[in-house]
């Protein structure tokens, strides 16, 4: 299975990489560079350059949040505190920053 992130605004697809147990999302940054680079999308500004880490963990997938602003990880729309992390199933919505301005779904093909 691929697991893959499907930005809500603009129908682009990024697909996670495979060879990756933690899959770092935000944008170019002298600490960490991103694996899944946000950068690009609109409204990325109110991204933090390290916001999420994506853990795999054998057939699991869990998101991590890195950040200073809380994201909403699941369907629920619930805020993801620092240092919580969530078991992402697809379907589920990955909102970074506030107002679900830059949206992820998850999704297994």
């Amino acid at each position: 299975m691929t697991a893959r992130l499907l930005h809500i605004q603009t129908d682009r697809e990024i697909e996670l990489p495979q060879n990756l147990s933690v899959i770092h999302v935000g944008k170019p940054n002298d600490r960490i560079p991103p694996d899944v680079d946000v950068s690009g999308f609109p409204n990325s500004e109110i991204v933090s350059r390290i916001h999420a880490d994506i853990r795999v963990e054998g057939d699991a997938h869990y998101i991590e949040e890195m950040s200073e602003v809380p994201m909403a990880p699941t369907s629920s729309n619930l805020p993801l505190l620092p240092g919580n992390r969530h078991r992402l199933r697809p379907g589920d919505r990955i909102s970074l920053g506030k107002g679900d301005m830059v949206t992820f779904l998850f999704q297994l093909v």
